[in-house]
């Protein structure tokens, strides 16, 4: 059977879980205040912010969804990574210094610095609350695939107990406990990641025996009955997955002949081995009749060269379509540009004390976020040929890979994704929560406050949000997580990017401008993507064909569209009395 629970992994994880809600109620007592619970005080050291930008910025997406990537489509997978480093760039030398000096608690405080617009504060903080809910989906979906192998239990308790853990870790302690929790696990997952690779060149390529070509791996079919049954083979699943480990070396380069395995390999030398090498992947084809849905899965025989190809996923590289290859486009612009619109990794510039510590720690970040990216390269590959996927879930094939060695490496790697969600999910809810009390509430409509009163209305947010995600978690299950992360960067620099750049560089521009700039791009953003080919499909379970926009990512269209309408509205209406000097 492929999942197997067992009680060292369980104490692992365990510990793990118990050890960052422990911490969150030690450092309870640190965020009475609204300074310290939605700022950490702003007085966070920048090394250590640093590596909670990590923390906050490697999430399920990057690791559980592009080694997924990585080892079922090849190369193409590690075409996320770039995008999502590229982002940075964006962040260190256009937002990291001016944003610190423009806000308090929330993004909103940074685009309403100087006009003290309502409308302002009640379209960005209605942009936070839907860019953190489609940022939260792809986390509880991640935390739901980890419980399942871990602790043999169903996707949605795993979902639950994530929200459950994150939900206490907000309230007790707020920005204070989020950052220590982000601070660890993000160091933790790049320390544990490089032993992991370390592992993996050290075994080298290894060809499955008994297994030397495709053709004798059986085809394995998984059906899923009307009423909800699922059948492996034509008999009852007896857990939540139930197919055979899959991934193999079929045959080595023709230096290693009649050897099964090539034995330590260093970096370079490993990409050249697995590239002269043929590999056996598994290719889904799916069929719906009156009894259900049936998944099949079929043994493929591919040379590892075309798997380091670009093109395997992303079809807008090799297909010629002209759809398709906006479509790629598209997709690297929402994440260049949406690491820099994203509410939690704004609002975590905040919590340091002033702007050069800002610059500082956005350095920092890009050293550990840089280091974690290479290392998803071989993280997918070595997951590619491990002989320990599961063809039902691209998002285990970074934990089925370190179980692939060891048990209690496979715990200690689940608990360390899991509290990578943990981290993540905990940065976004904050962002939430103080676009609810903070800006919502207080700013919108005019509720006076006591100190007091904005961190339990903060804290009432953050129940109420845990909420929604839980729900989406289990409502968006078989999706992969980098998948859905793209929805987020889509929306978010689509809404906020061209409102921040603009306030920042063009003293033009007035709140008018503003406030449209980020309606209309959020609600454009949102719009293309419901009318997509990949929502259609994956979401509505209608044809590709019905769907009413050229190509499934937005933010070529919409990216520049709240550029031009900020540009638009702003010049049709009167000039700001203030201008803003550049920082």
């Amino acid at each position: 059977m492929l999942y197997e629970t067992s009680p060292a992994a369980i104490l692992i994880f365990a510990a793990f879980v118990i050890g960052v809600v422990g911490l969150s109620f030690f450092l309870g007592r640190k965020g009475q205040s609204a300074k310290a619970y939605y700022a950490a005080h702003g007085e966070v050291h920048w090394f250590v912010n640093g590596i909670a930008f990590a923390g906050d910025y490697l999430s399920a997406a990057s690791f559980l969804g592009i080694c997924g990537m990585i080892a079922f489509h090849g190369y193409d997978g590690f075409l996320y990574s770039i995008g999502f480093l590229a982002g940075w760039i964006v962040a260190l030398f256009v937002i990291a210094e001016p944003i610190k000096a423009l806000g308090r608690f929330t993004f909103a405080d940074a685009l309403d610095s100087r006009f003290n617009s309502r409308g302002i504060k009640l379209a960005v903080a209605i942009s936070t609350l839907v860019v953190s809910v489609f940022y939260l989906i792809p986390q509880m979906v991640g935390a739901g695939d980890l419980i399942v192998p871990l602790l043999g239990l169903p996707h949605w308790v795993g979902v639950v107990l994530v929200g459950v853990a994150v939900t206490l870790i907000v309230v007790t302690a707020g920005m204070v406990s989020t950052t220590w929790v982000q601070f660890i696990k993000g160091s933790l997952l790049v320390f544990f990641c490089g032993i992991l690779v370390a592992l993996i060149l050290n075994r080298g390529l290894v060809v499955d025996a008994g297994r030397d070509s495709g053709a004798n791996l059986a085809t394995q079919v998984r059906t899923v009955r009307p009423d909800g049954l699922v059948l492996v083979d034509g008999r009852p699943q007896s857990r939540e997955h139930d197919l055979r480990p899959v991934g193999t070396i079929a045959s080595l380069p023709a230096r290693f002949a009649g050897k099964k395995s090539t034995g330590p390999l260093g970096p370079l030398e490993y990409l050249s081995a697995l590239e002269d090498s043929t590999i056996v992947t598994w290719s889904p084809t799916k069929r719906v009749d009156a009894e259900g849905t049936h998944v099949s899965y079929t043994a493929v025989e591919r040379k590892g060269a075309d798997l380091l190809k670009p093109g395997g996923y992303f079809k807008g590289l090799t297909s010629g379509k002209l759809a398709d290859r906006l479509d790629f486009a598209s997709l690297m612009l929402a994440l260049f540009c949406g690491t820099a619109s994203l509410p939690h990794i704004l609002i975590r510039y905040y919590t340091v004390k002033d702007a050069a510590a800002a610059r500082k720690s956005t350095v920092v970040g890009i050293a550990a976020i840089g280091a974690f990216y290479l290392l998803t390269l071989f993280l997918g590959l070595g997951a590619m040929t491990s002989g320990a996927l599961d063809p039902t879930s691209s998002n285990m094939a970074a934990p089925l890979l370190a179980k692939s060695f060891s048990t209690t490496l496979f715990a200690i790697i689940s608990a360390i994704a899991f509290t990578t969600v943990l981290g993540t999910v905990s940065g976004l809810i904050m962002a939430g929560s103080g676009a609810v009390a903070h800006d919502l509430l207080e700013n919108v409509c005019g509720i006076e406050m006591t100190d007091h009163e904005k961190v339990r209305y903060g804290k009432l947010a953050a129940v109420a949000l845990g909420i929604v995600a839980m729900a989406l978690g289990i409502l968006f299950r078989s999706f992969n997580v980098s998948f859905l992360v793209g929805w987020a960067f889509n929306i978010a620099a689509s809404a906020n990017l061209p409102a921040l750049v603009m306030l920042l560089f063009w003293p033009r521009t007035t709140k008018q401008g503003i406030t449209a700039a980020v309606t209309v791009g959020m609600l454009a953003a949102l719009a293309w993507i419901l009318l997509s080919a990949d929502t259609y499909e994956k979401v509505y379970g209608w044809s590709r064909d019905a769907s009413v926009v050229p190509f499934s990512q937005p933010g070529l269209v919409t990216i520049p569209l709240g550029f031009l309408v900020l540009v638009v509205v702003s010049l049709l209406t009167p000039p700001p009395d203030r201008t803003i000097s550049r920082v």
